[in-house]
């Protein structure tokens, strides 16, 4: 860490670096097409690993805390203003049933990998937990969970390592899926067919189409920043009161410990209580422009955080079995995903984005579908994929603590 070309207390270098990258990542991903196929999250975690693998900027620093701490929770409620949950169930039906089918195919992962590894990988327990919480709604879940299940800072750092490997290579895998002849053979693909019945030669991506430029005032980005604080303050707050009155530990029975980790929880009273506002105030929420763009910037610098501490070295030398756990979650996963995907008669197009969204979270299966052209399962998947922000919380929670009792 000392090596680096940049140290870890160049606050404002590093600053500029999380989120120049960031803004860097969004800008290839909306001007060139190889980097819309690519996905600007993927750019954005690659170009940090190979920088820090390069020595360029440290593996660990107060910046990146800062980003956990403080960036990651204001983005999550600016990312759910839009999820009302009537509009989901209305809207995205049908693909949150996919959503939950892959989940199960996370959930079925965890179980076997954690059977055939707990005793070769201290403290898998927690381990699984975090990527049961990640691969149900991505790597904000990993923040979430690795906080609360306390995970020791090397622990986290290195399955970081391998889960960010296995998540840039699973989404390589789902890019190649259209192109391959097994699969469009035996799914249906409405939206790749329409996609070629209406293709043109427009200047630009997808990615810039989607993101273009939208009317927005001071006054939304005041209303959008604002709300995302007042909801995280309350939220945090009301967590910490609840988790000092809620008893816990080893002497206290599991009821009271399971409601205690549900509503003593930040970031799982900050999902919950925002979901609660935006269906209770949907007027308020939909009238606020420009959340989404914020949140999202926010997640991307996100992107680039969680790609620093991706040491290859450090995987290999440490903790290759990890990357054999992971391997075992996104495997069970994909064929989970696919098989019933087949038999409940699912779409290509869907599959891939519900099972992107869950090993990813929504914002790289948004990043998926606007980059290969499939727009009218942008909205929906980022509605079912903020869903993940909930339910991959919750039973990485349940995962954790079951896996700790053996």
């Amino acid at each position: 860490m000392e090596n680096s070309l940049i140290k870890p207390d160049d606050i404002w270098l590093l600053w500029a670096f999380l989120a120049g990258w960031a803004a860097v990542s969004i800008y290839l991903e909306q001007h060139y097409k190889w980097a819309s196929k690519v996905s600007g999250a993927i750019i954005a975690l690659v170009g940090a690993m190979i920088l820090a693998n390069l020595q360029v900027i440290p593996l660990q620093s107060p910046a990146y805390d800062t980003v956990w701490n403080y960036v990651v929770p204001l983005a999550i409620p600016l990312l759910l203003f839009k999820a009302n949950i009537k509009k989901i169930w209305n809207e995205s039906g049908r693909l949150l049933f996919i959503f939950f089918i892959s989940a199960a195919g996370t959930v079925a992962g965890s179980i076997i990998a954690f059977s055939l590894l707990k005793d070769y990988i201290p403290g898998l327990d927690k381990v699984g937990a975090m990527m049961t919480g990640s691969y149900i709604g991505g790597g904000v879940n990993f923040a979430a969970l690795s906080t609360k299940f306390e995970a020791p800072g090397e622990l986290v750092s290195s399955t970081v390592v391998a889960d960010n490997l296995m998540m840039a290579l699973y989404f390589f895998v789902l890019m190649a899926l259209p192109a391959i002849n097994f699969f469009t053979k035996n799914f249906k693909t409405p939206y790749i067919d329409e996609r070629k019945s209406s293709s043109n030669d427009e200047a630009g991506t997808e990615a810039a189409s989607y993101w273009g430029r939208k009317e927005m005032s001071l006054q939304d980005i005041g209303l959008a920043v604002g709300t995302a604080f007042v909801l995280v303050a309350v939220s945090f707050q009301l967590a910490g009161w609840l988790d000092g009155v809620i008893p816990s530990g080893d002497e206290v029975n599991f009821f009271f410990n399971a409601l205690n980790g549900i509503f003593g929880d930040n970031y799982l009273m900050l999902t919950t209580l925002t979901m609660l506002a935006v269906t209770f105030f949907p007027k308020y929420f939909e009238s606020v422009r420009g959340s989404q763009e914020i949140g999202t910037y926010l997640i991307y610098i996100f992107f680039v955080v969680i790609g620093v501490p991706a040491s290859v070295v450090l995987i290999f030398q440490n903790a290759p079995l990890l990357l054999v756990f992971v391997f075992i979650i996104v495997s069970s996963n994909m064929i989970v995903s696919f098989v019933l995907g087949k038999v409940f008669k699912f779409s290509l197009e869907e599959v891939i984005v519900a099972s992107n969204a869950n090993v990813g979270g929504p914002t790289t299966a948004a990043a998926m579908a606007i980059a290969k052209g499939w727009t009218r399962l942008v909205v929906p998947i980022l509605l079912v994929g903020t869903l993940g922000y909930i339910v991959g919380n919750y039973i990485g929670t349940g995962i954790g603590v079951w896996f700790s009792r053996f």
